[in-house]
């Protein structure tokens, strides 16, 4: 169906916020519903994230045919993914195919920021106002900032002082850029780090790393698909997509042994490992996945790490930067394991070299380069692959005001509060797409989103039904879920590890596990469970609306 023809106006039923994978489909649901519908996007197109991180090397570590849109059987059987593995381009691609196919664009206005969003108690909508002094009114608004979206420079410093060019892979320039002959300066080795270093190695004259924690990371064994693996896949992607729906992480992976790891031989799990790190369904999340308790049980943990640590070392031919490369103070998988081409061979090139930050730290950065405690590094360029402030950056960053002016910030100044990752009490009307308090960042956040957002559009059909104005969280339901999920994260290993997870790469921000462990299927269960029963939790007023979003008649 295309929409193409619908104009919006200033007065809309809906405002998503972004037009990444979440923002698309939630105006895709809004204006199948009959609904009149707009996006505010900073960027200029759509993507979100796609579209942000263009550095070279940036590339998915969900497999390309499970990180796709479920809800048209047309698109998945129209649509050809080249690689096990997307790179950026093509995903970005995949997010411009979906927004024309589907006539999304004449209802997305790009280039815009939305900075203010305040809740009229007495209208019962939002004002929604951007950056470019527009100012719209909905009756709902929607979050769909997505959860790696406000990047994060480091804090060190005179990093505005240093003279050559500067880059974040969370903010890359749209025009290649040409790193031939030049001198670079990484700094920061999470996933981002991992995958553009490689690349960067390629032609730079010299490449120096500076990492203050080495990261666990395990082969991407990234490859061309092949017709007829393609034509498989789509010949039963019905069945595929439930059993996403069936696993933890939304993801379908390799059955696992089910058991401990401590229950098999050091032949048998060495055997295990290996099938998963380089074996041909093997490569990326499905590592963490090789028995059933990596994440619960440290002893477990350790057989896991302890390999990986042991290919890093036979990888890496010198033996300190080899040490240096291997984490030794935190559970692998406790932050997010990346996936890499050829990330630990780079480091036996020439032309590449470690800073160990936690033996030689920066001392200050200059006009010419970086100093550290032991020596100077005159560069040209300077990467910084720092990541985000994930989860509620992107949100708190807008000036959210639900009932009595309160601002969502500083309901969230201890810790983001919601209930179910989807709304927020004191904020009617308000939901997010993937929130703090979901499954989230812990999942193939396509399955998420996509739940998400037909979880949405079904409750704001039922509140029409119902003639209600509007919902939300009751400030009951908020606690105890968010308790539910704090008690949760503290039976893994999640909390063993200082990660952007718990926010612990921005300074001052509460350390609180953001997302919920229980896995998709138990989520959605309680998610299905708590609208059957009238949408317990959920605060409702009474009122017939019209469409338009203006009242019309109290109930």
């Amino acid at each position: 169906m295309n929409y193409a023809g619908r104009s919006a106006s200033s007065n809309v039923d809906i405002v998503v916020v972004g037009a990444g994978f979440a923002g698309l489909y939630m105006l895709h649901r809004a204006l199948r519903q009959g609904r009149s519908a707009i996006a505010f996007e900073r960027g200029e197109d759509v993507g979100g994230t796609w579209y942000w991180n263009r550095y070279p090397g940036a590339r998915c570590d969900v497999e390309s045919t499970q990180y796709s849109y479920s809800f048209s059987p047309e698109l998945e059987q129209e649509w050809n993914w080249s690689e096990r593995f997307a790179a950026q381009p093509e995903i970005q691609t995949y997010a411009a195919h979906v927004a024309d196919r589907f006539g999304l664009r004449p209802h997305i206005r790009f280039g815009r920021t939305v900075t203010r969003a305040v809740f009229d108690e007495m209208a019962r909508n939002w004002i929604i106002e951007t950056d470019t002094r527009e100012c719209v009114r909905a009756r709902f608004c929607i979050m769909a900032t997505g959860n790696l979206s406000r990047v994060k420079l480091p804090e060190i410093q005179g990093i505005e002082d240093f003279a050559g060019a500067t880059f974040h892979t969370g903010a890359w320039p749209e025009e290649p850029v040409d790193f031939s002959g030049k001198r670079i300066g990484v700094i920061g080795t999470g996933s981002s780090g991992i995958q553009v270093i490689p690349e960067i190695a390629r032609s730079a004259a010299a490449l120096v790393v500076f990492q203050r924690t080495p990261a666990f990371s395990v082969p991407a064994c990234n490859r061309p698909l092949v017709p007829s693996e393609l034509a498989e896949v789509k010949r039963n992607y019905r069945e595929l997509r439930r059993l996403a729906h069936r696993s933890r992480s939304g993801t379908v992976l390799p059955r696992s042994a089910g058991r401990s790891a401590l229950d098999f031989s050091e032949e048998e799990r060495l055997r295990a490992f290996e099938e998963r790190w380089k074996g041909d369904k093997g490569g990326g999340a499905s590592f963490l996945a090789t028995f059933g308790d990596l994440l619960v049980s440290e002893k477990a943990n350790e057989t896991a790490a302890a390999f990986v640590r042991h290919k890093i070392m036979e990888t890496v031919r010198d033996q300190q930067t080899a040490a240096d490369l291997s984490p030794r103070n935190y559970p692998i998988g406790s932050k997010r394991l990346p996936c890499d081409t050829s990330y630990f061979e780079t480091y036996n090139k020439d032309n590449v070299e470690l800073v160990n930050l936690q033996r030689t730290p920066i001392v200050a950065v200059g006009p010419r380069g970086i100093r550290t405690s032991e020596r100077q590094y005159d560069l040209d360029c300077l990467v910084f692959a720092t990541g985000y402030d994930a989860g509620t950056g992107a949100i708190n960053a807008i000036d959210i005001r639900g009932r009595d002016g309160v601002r969502l910030s500083d309901v969230w100044r201890d810790g983001p509060q919601t209930y179910l990752g989807l709304m927020v009490a004191g904020f009617p009307n308000l939901f997010t797409v993937t929130g703090p308090g979901s499954p989230s960042i812990l999942t193939n956040l396509l399955v998420s989103i996509e739940y998400h957002v037909d979880w949405i559009a079904r409750c704001i059909d039922d509140l029409d039904r119902g003639e209600m104005a509007t919902i939300e969280a009751s400030k009951q339901a908020q606690d105890e879920w968010v308790r539910h999920v704090a008690d949760l994260a503290g039976e893994t290993l999640f909390l063993k590890a200082d990660s952007w997870y718990v926010g612990a790469n921005v300074p001052g921000k509460p350390r609180v596990f953001m997302a919920y462990v229980g896995g998709v299927p138990a989520y959605e269960a309680r998610c299905e469970e708590i609208a059957a029963r009238g949408y317990w939790g959920f605060v409702k007023e009474g009122a017939r609306v019209s469409k338009a979003g203006s009242t019309v008649q109290s109930a």
